[in-house]
């Protein structure tokens, strides 16, 4: 009896935070499983915080390897936020314990992961690796946002995740940058400047 051909290992790869004024990019790699399908799984922006949450655990239960990478702030500013995120990309690909024969992003460019990779524009709503991955990086990013609410509450990072919102920028304004704050981004670049003068 002949064997039949395998489908390929197959790693979907997304990102949260590539927007923000504060924090890091957060960038997951996900391997599903075919054997222990996930329902519900879509774009994470697309989702409910509770639904993610829930998600989040049967994700990290069910799949066959996953791993998340924070690229912080510092990098963010040395070599900006395109080049961080595809940084990212190539981070967690490279910590899954599997080996993917095939790495499929979310959006419309890949970073060089010495394997075959597609980039598939609007692929969290369409694959459910990339799906997986949006929801394991929204999530551990919108984690992390919290935390650091607890250590500079005037931001309402709780609310805004580091986002510009006019709240958000109002705060900038009034108390200045901190730490997580990505100070090339213009709003915050803008507010340093200012405070220097």
């Amino acid at each position: 009896m002949s064997k039949t051909k395998h489908d390929p290992v197959i790693a979907g790869v997304d990102e949260a935070g590539r927007g923000p004024l504060a924090g890091p990019v957060s960038v997951a790699a996900v391997i599903v499983n075919p054997d222990r399908p996930i329902i519900g799984l879509n774009d994470s922006k697309k989702l409910t915080a509770r639904r993610r949450e829930l998600l989040f655990d049967i994700i990290c239960d069910r799949a066959l390897a996953w791993e998340i990478v924070h690229i912080e702030m510092a990098i963010i500013d040395h070599i900006n936020i395109l080049q961080a995120t595809l940084l990212g990309m190539q981070k967690a690909v490279a910590g899954l314990r599997l080996k993917p024969e095939l790495v499929l992003v979310d959006g419309n460019r890949c970073p060089d992961f010495g394997i075959p990779a597609n980039a598939i524009i609007g692929g969290d709503a369409t694959q459910a690796a990339i799906s997986a991955a949006s929801i394991l990086a929204k999530v551990s990013r919108d984690r992390y946002m919290l935390k650091q609410h607890q250590r500079w509450p005037q931001y309402g990072f709780d609310k805004n995740k580091g986002y510009p919102t006019a709240m958000h920028r109002a705060a900038l304004e009034k108390h200045g940058v901190c730490p997580i704050h990505r100070r090339s981004f213009a709003p915050v670049a803008r507010v340093l400047e200012t405070n220097s003068i």
